[in-house]
């Protein structure tokens, strides 16, 4: 196999716990070793001297079995000590990290510090974990992404999504670093190389859009169109969780299924959309890219498994049509 020919792994973009809910059922549908997770690192922040991967590290525990369910992040049965002191001496509390999920930043920031690349240090947390797919990070280089509110002008994604609860109107999204950033080994080959990519139901604009900003992939991306399948985060006008639906509103762009076809038409030649919109169907099919109904709204790892499959199987069966 040449290195640019497909095979039958499945690549997917993610960012955020929809994308890591939508993988613990990819991993049950599909042998794990023919998984790789392409994973959105704008979210990353220094806090307390640490290097803390939101993205990453939610991908990690959920696929370990070990997130808190109740919170889509973090890790079950998790102990906040370390974060007590911290409040005593009036530090940053804003940002809840736990006891145990500290240790892994303790690890991450140590291993860079030695030299480590991102991309390294990755794979040996998911090895630890033992994860059976490949999980990358986007980029080795930094990236950040940056959201420009009303009143305070340009501040960083987790000052505006988690210490103000991302209740505050967005008018303008930037990727910092973005322009200089190099896709990290093996990203572009898994795109390359898969033989469906799938897009998360993650936010567009700032849990794919930070993916997309690094040169190269979405390059990669408008070459696979044919084999690119996104599934959407909106499901009746309204996010599953976070603040998809008003950042799309804000930023000029259609909270519903028809507004994902847009951002995505380019780039994936299917869209799946939740019963919910069925109704939406040709819109989503007039922006140029086919529409698959199913139940979208992943509430355990089978039902995600099963739109795993349902996606796999209607896309063998659209390529073998088209083959003909």
């Amino acid at each position: 196999m040449s290195s640019t020919e497909p095979s039958d792994g499945v690549a997917v973009l993610c960012g955020g716990v929809g994308a890591a809910r939508l993988l613990a059922g990819v991993v049950r549908a599909v042998d794990g070793a023919q998984v790789t997770a392409i994973v959105n690192t704008g979210d990353d922040v220094m806090l307390h001297g640490l290097h803390v991967s939101p993205d990453l590290d939610t991908v990690t525990y959920t696929l370990a079995g070990a997130v808190n369910t109740e919170t889509g992040w973090g890790l079950q049965g998790e102990t906040w000590q370390a974060m007590a002191m911290v409040r005593r001496y009036g530090g940053i509390d804003w940002f809840n990290l736990g006891d145990r999920d500290l240790g892994t930043h303790l690890y991450r920031t140590h291993r860079l510090r030695q030299g480590a690349s991102l991309t390294e240090v990755t794979a040996e947390i998911a090895a630890a974990w033992e994860l059976t797919l490949t999980v990358l990070p986007v980029t080795d280089d930094p990236l950040q992404t940056r959201v420009t509110v009303a009143d305070e002008g340009e501040i960083g994604f987790q000052d505006y999504f988690v210490r103000r609860h991302h209740d505050v109107a967005v008018s303008a999204v930037r990727f910092v670093g973005a322009e200089t950033a190099r896709p990290a080994p093996g990203v572009i080959e898994a795109i390359e190389q898969a033989g469906v990519v799938l897009i998360a139901p993650s936010n567009p604009i700032v849990s794919i859009g930070p993916l997309l900003a690094v040169p190269g992939v979405r390059e990669a991306l408008l070459q696979r169109r044919s084999d690119t399948i996104a599934i959407s985060g909106i499901v009746a006008g309204k996010a599953l969780k976070g603040p998809a639906d008003r950042l799309l509103v804000e930023l000029g762009h259609e909270a519903s299924v028809t507004g994902v076809a847009r951002l995505y038409a380019d780039l994936a030649s299917t869209l799946v959309i939740d019963d919910a919109d069925r109704d939406s169907c040709a819109q989503v099919e007039a922006s140029g890219m086919h529409c698959l109904v199913a139940d979208t709204i992943m509430r355990d790892p089978e039902v995600a498994a099963q739109l795993t499959r349902s996606i796999l199987d209607e896309h063998r069966a659209r390529t073998q049509e088209q083959n003909r």
